[in-house]
């Protein structure tokens, strides 16, 4: 008696397999599915290539020409002259250092006095909150708002707290109190600069405390145990651990702060040598209506900002990816 194995027929190759991942969604679906995930993003990318992107666009193009409102019938193409007259003409390039001076002396001393507030309150006391909420209170100040408190409640001659506050400290003892001074008038980048300060260390405070509270503690108790001293701590520990946060603040501050406007304008209007780029823009577009001047000037700051902003924002990147690593 003979048996017969029967054998299953052939299949053609690859029947019966499951497809390969990624070929069912190549085709159109697979298109679909990614244009309705994308789709509720598009009036915000719409909404923002309309509001920033097409004027910068206009004031290129504007900068390119020779134009002055109060004559509009003779606008003329004037190619890169404009930029030219940006670096050589001479209001302009003392605009130029007057900013260069102010962002720099801002920055620094507010994140001096920012890492000084930021070490106090890593510390435990009572309450620590409350006096947190203080030092938070003038960042919040709309920057307006600031820059009219100082002009009118401290820097005032005749009723300001300076003055006011100095002459009653003398009088305690028995001290005649000398000529008070006018601030803005005797000393007006440094009024500038005071009240920069004042709105923009806690912001600096904001960013160095977080960088204090995300210090490794194994790490520091390891080193209370092995005798290390507090500026040893803060020397070889605390400051390179802050380094990034460091690089962050001044990056960040530098951006604003080149761009600002209001406490020039409010304290000085400009005068006295306190004109910064900004302001000289404002004279130029507003006051001297010399439309593409002023959009080359403006092109300039843009370019220059976006290449601190680049800066930042690979420092941000590189921020982000250590707390991964590390966690």
């Amino acid at each position: 008696m003979s048996t017969s194995v029967s054998t299953p027929p052939l299949s053609p190759a690859g029947a019966g397999r499951p497809p390969a991942p990624g070929r069912a969604g190549r085709g159109v679906p697979g298109r679909a599915r990614a244009w309705a995930t994308r789709a509720p993003l598009l009036p915000a990318l719409i909404f923002l290539i309309a509001v920033t992107q097409l004027p910068f666009v206009a004031t290129l193009v504007i900068s390119l020409f020779d134009w002055n409102s109060l004559a509009p019938d003779d606008r003329s193409f004037a190619g890169l002259s404009n930029y030219g007259s940006v670096f050589t003409d001479a209001s302009l390039r003392d605009s130029v250092f007057t900013t260069v001076l102010l962002t720099a002396t801002v920055v620094i001393v507010s994140v001096v006095l920012g890492l000084l507030l930021a070490l106090l309150l890593d510390r435990k006391f009572i309450g620590r909150g409350f006096v947190r909420t203080l030092l938070i209170t003038p960042f919040l100040l709309v920057p307006v708002s600031a820059a009219l408190l100082w002009k009118h409640v401290l820097y005032n001659p005749e009723y300001g707290l300076l003055n006011g506050g100095w002459a009653w400290f003398t009088g305690l003892f028995g001290v005649s109190s000398p000529a008070q001074p006018d601030w803005i008038s005797d000393m007006p980048l440094l009024a500038v600069e005071a009240s920069l300060i004042w709105q923009w260390t806690p912001f600096m405070m904001l960013i160095l405390l977080a960088g204090l509270q995300s210090r490794p503690a194994e790490i520091m108790e390891a080193a209370k145990l092995d005798g290390a001293t507090g500026w040893q701590m803060f020397r070889f520990l605390t400051v390179p651990h802050l380094r990034r946060y460091l690089e962050l603040g001044v990056l960040l501050g530098s951006i604003y702060i080149v761009q600002n406007f209001d406490a020039v304008f409010t304290l000085t209007s400009g005068g006295l040598g306190t004109a910064n780029l900004p302001y000289t823009i404002y004279q130029t577009f507003y006051q001297a209506h010399e439309y593409g001047l002023a959009s080359a000037a403006g092109v300039v700051v843009v370019i220059g900002t976006i290449v601190i902003a680049t800066f930042a924002l690979r420092v941000v990147s590189s921020l982000f990816s250590e707390e991964a690593n590390r966690a």
